[in-house]
């Protein structure tokens, strides 16, 4: 399969409609999705244009952004539950420079690294406070600047909290891609870039939510449910070994 033989509009097609099935049994998106479709839904809430625009982006790209960073190498409930106690107390990076750093581990465990996320949290509030006016800034350079803020947060960000075309591209993303034979790369950055190359548009944000649910259901890690994928037919199955 030749990347000129990739049928991305079905494959989007069967993704979308597996996970409109999904989502009918309950089960909920991605956390930092769940969260961004939340502060989404709020400011929809809004009674005037002003109140809207007053909280267009910088609330949402902070909560994708404090909820993004929490989630590294942290399982989605515990992503979920933790974002959501700290968000509460931190709806905005200077009321988290209200808080003590311990506080701060404390509401987010039991994510990982827990300490050393609650350290970064708190000198990524001092910056953005003093440098972009307590905003979060909306570019790939400005955010990678931050610390503990890599590619797949930076993506994340301009996707999820400021609804910009970016593509995030996580272990999901990576693995179930190359495992599909749709690109062939070694890391994510590479695999960022070769569907930056073609990957239509449309795609470029959806990619990420989809697959990391596909990901976690059906296209796992290690022995994945290949009996009942939906993406049979486009995928080569590199480097299966066992499936179920």
């Amino acid at each position: 399969m030749s990347n000129t033989d990739i049928y991305w509009d079905a494959i989007f097609a069967i993704l979308q409609e597996w996970h409109a099935q999904l989502r009918s049994s309950g089960t909920e998106l991605p956390s930092v999705s769940t969260l961004a479709l939340e502060a989404a839904a709020g400011k929809s809430n809004k009674d005037t244009k002003q109140e809207r625009d007053a909280e267009k982006s910088p609330s949402q790209a902070w909560i994708v952004l404090v909820s993004t960073l929490i989630s590294l190498r942290t399982k989605d409930e515990v992503t979920l539950a933790s974002s959501r106690r700290l968000l509460a107390h931190a709806p905005t990076p200077e009321a988290l420079l209200d808080l003590e750093q311990e506080e701060i581990a404390r509401l987010i465990y039991p994510a990982g690294f827990y300490r050393t996320k609650a350290a970064n949290l708190l000198k990524i509030a001092d910056i953005l406070i003093r440098h972009y006016e307590g905003r979060v800034p909306d570019t790939i350079e400005a955010l990678l600047a931050l610390p503990g803020i890599g590619r797949k947060t930076a993506n994340l960000v301009l996707s999820e909290g400021f609804g910009k075309d970016a593509i995030c591209v996580d272990i999901h993303v990576h693995r179930i891609c190359n495992r599909a034979g749709w690109v062939d790369t070694k890391t994510p950055e590479e695999t960022e870039t070769a569907l930056r190359d073609q990957l239509p548009l449309k795609y470029w944000r959806p990619i990420n939510w989809l697959l990391v649910s596909f990901g976690q259901h059906v296209c796992r890690p290690q022995s994945p449910f290949c009996s009942r994928c939906p993406l049979a037919a486009y995928c080569l199955r590199r480097g299966v070994s066992k499936n179920r």
